[in-house]
């Protein structure tokens, strides 16, 4: 899996799970689902993605343009 896959699966996941935590256990949880679209929104702008560099850190995961070097 690639670094930036990753991240989308990582930032989906973390949406659905403040909206179901929003739901069933207390409404503070929707700033949980606001601070990942703020994360989401300015790493379009900047390209810088703390969840990314921890990812290639932690899980040596690489970019698309990486394995497609391999």
């Amino acid at each position: 899996m690639s670094l930036e896959r990753a991240v989308t699966a990582f930032a989906g996941f973390m949406i659905l799970l403040s909206v179901a935590l929003t739901y069933w256990a207390h409404p503070g949880f929707v700033w949980l689902t606001v601070f990942v679209g703020a994360n989401l929104f300015q790493q379009s702008f900047t390209g810088f993605c703390p969840a990314a560099s921890f990812m290639r850190k932690v899980f040596g995961l690489k970019t698309e343009a990486e394995l497609a070097r391999l």
